[in-house]
């Protein structure tokens, strides 16, 4: 199944997939079966135990489609390129995945070799692809971005959410003292993973209770990342993954907005962390790739807490 690569034994001649053919959203996914791809010079063939998703991705232009989403995955690698030397053949990886091509919500994905990273060992493969996107955004945002060192003080705005609650244990590993700002039904998780103090998400007034802090990372945007900049020190940051900041140009602060990017150099820092039982990714609910609609419907709901998760083989 490679251009001049090595191949696993049992790669089948075509899989099962879940693409998106018309901007539709859940209702354009079609559960279907299509040849499998080829690992090509520069990638790897890996075969999907499970592939998670985020809301937003079915935004697909129609020159594009019919697409595969998700960009999450944790697998086993089935075959490589003829010039990978960074992965091998029955490793067990994970990953986030280039945005600028197809996704993993399939049976077998060909991807960049250079993105995967060993898996978790502590973690089975549903809880491995619940990580990458969503703590790789922590991490970027908080110590990329942020610039966030031990003895900082550093708000996170949802800290009990997909990227907030692997800010919150984050941030706290690094040694920064942590303020989580989360709804009350949340406020007690967010102390658990590890928050030094929680406000009160709904209160249109935060500032006016808490000292000055070093960083705001933001995962929320609206009213509440518009008022932050009150909170910034001078010399402070302002980083978000939700939207841009309001304008600090006339303060001494730095605010800007980012998309993650694959990292496999922080993944592997990342894994002794999950390893070790200092970072735990949180998990909605499990879906078989063939209810891919039903799983984006609940990633899209009100309510969800953690990561929605397809699974895709149980071996």
């Amino acid at each position: 199944m490679t251009d001049d690569g090595r191949s696993g034994a049992g790669v089948p001649g075509t899989m099962r997939a879940v693409r998106l053919h018309t901007p539709r959203g859940p209702e354009g996914l079609v559960f279907e079966e299509i040849e499998t791809p080829r690992a090509r010079a520069g990638e790897a063939l890996v075969k999907v135990h499970a592939a998670a998703i985020t809301r937003d991705e079915l935004d697909w232009p129609l020159d594009r489609l019919p697409a595969t989403p998700s960009y999450e995955l944790s697998g086993e690698v089935a075959a490589v390129g003829p010039d990978v030397d960074t992965v091998s053949i029955g490793d067990p990886v994970y990953a986030l995945t280039s945005f600028d091509r197809d996704g993993v919500a399939a049976e077998y994905a060909a991807v960049p070799a250079d993105v995967l990273a060993p898996k978790p060992a502590a973690l089975d493969h549903v809880e491995s692809a619940a990580i990458p996107l969503a703590a790789l955004s922590a991490w970027q945002g908080l110590f990329d971005q942020g610039w966030l060192n031990e003895g900082q003080r550093v708000l996170i705005h949802g800290a009990a959410g997909g990227v907030g609650h692997f800010a919150t244990q984050l941030a706290q590993w690094r040694g920064a003292y942590v303020v989580g700002s989360a709804s009350g039904a949340n406020q007690e998780y967010v102390l658990r993973l590890g928050a030094h103090e929680v406000i009160d998400s709904a209160s249109s007034r935060f500032d006016e209770a808490l000292g000055p802090v070093d960083l705001v990372f933001d995962t929320i945007g609206g009213e509440l990342l518009r008022s932050s900049p009150a909170v910034v020190r001078d010399g402070g940051r302002l980083v978000s993954v939700a939207e841009e900041p309001p304008d600090t140009s006339a303060e001494s602060i730095k605010a800007l907005y980012f998309v993650v990017e694959p990292n496999r150099a922080q993944l592997v820092e990342l894994t002794p962390l999950v390893d070790s039982g200092k970072l735990s990714p949180a998990i909605d609910s499990v879906y078989p790739l063939a209810d891919a609609r039903a799983a984006f419907e609940r990633s899209m709901a009100r309510g969800k807490s953690g990561k929605v998760v397809l699974r895709v083989s149980d071996d």
